[in-house]
Formats: C-alpha cells, structure tokens, sequence
C-alpha cells in the first residue's frame, strides 16, 4: 500500500457518509461548468477530481522516476491528445449531451454494491467522454 493512500475502510466510511452526495453536488456543477465553454477547464478539472472527493482515493497520473545528478526527477506522463479543433467540435456536436447521459448512468451505478466499480470506471472516463481527453 502506499503511505500516501488513505485507508480502504476510511475511504468507504467517506463515501458513504460525505462522498455519494457531495459527488452528485460536483457533477452537476462540473457538467454545467463545462456546458458553458468558458467554465471547460473548470469543469474537467473537477471532473479529474471526482473519485478523490467521492472516495478519497488519489489520481493515478502515470509517473516515472529519474535519477539524474543524484537528484530525484519526476515526470508525469500525458498521453497524445487530438487536435484542438478536433475535440472542440466533437465537444460542441457530441460530448456535452452525451456526458450527462453518461453520468447520470454512473450517477445511478453508484446506488447498488455491485454497481460501483462499473460507476466509478465510467467516472474516470468522464474527460474522454465529454472532450476526448485522457485524465
């Protein structure tokens, strides 16, 4: 485990008590920031939040460690994006009515036991599906 990361018993404690409303609160102000264009960037950065204001669980940002001069360098990696233009149509035709479908079905997953891996899978796709983004 890592030292970093908050204890699985915490974490469902969270969501049961703190997590499933407050996750439903930014969605729809993440949703509705993004609906507006000029909120975009506000509303995928929520977006990229969601399973740590849900769970408390933290982002998992492919790093990679280098030791170079007896320092610790860290890079993150990002992967290859689509052209601007590209994902701003795409936005524009396709990804704002289609991420609130999106999320209202993993917003429903979340209600059953069994339902929650898949909601939380979907809410991790979020920025793929509503601007063709990788987290």
């Amino acid at each position: 485990m890592n030292n970093n990361q908050v204890p699985l018993l915490l974490r469902f404690l969270w969501f049961v008590f703190v997590g499933f409303w407050l996750g439903g609160i930014v969605i729809t102000i993440a949703w509705f920031a993004c609906i507006t264009v000029v909120g975009l960037p506000l509303g995928l950065w929520l977006f990229n939040r969601l399973p740590l204001v849900m769970t408390l669980k933290e982002s998992e940002i492919q790093t990679k460690v280098v030791v170079r001069d007896g320092q610790f360098l860290i890079h993150k990696r990002r992967p290859d994006q689509l052209p601007l233009v590209i994902r701003f149509l795409y936005f524009v035709l396709i990804g704002w009515w289609l991420a609130a479908i999106w999320l209202s079905i993993a917003y429903g997953f979340t209600l059953s036991i069994i339902g929650m891996p898949i909601a939380f899978w979907m809410y991790n796709r979020v920025p793929l599906v509503i601007w063709l983004t990788e987290p």
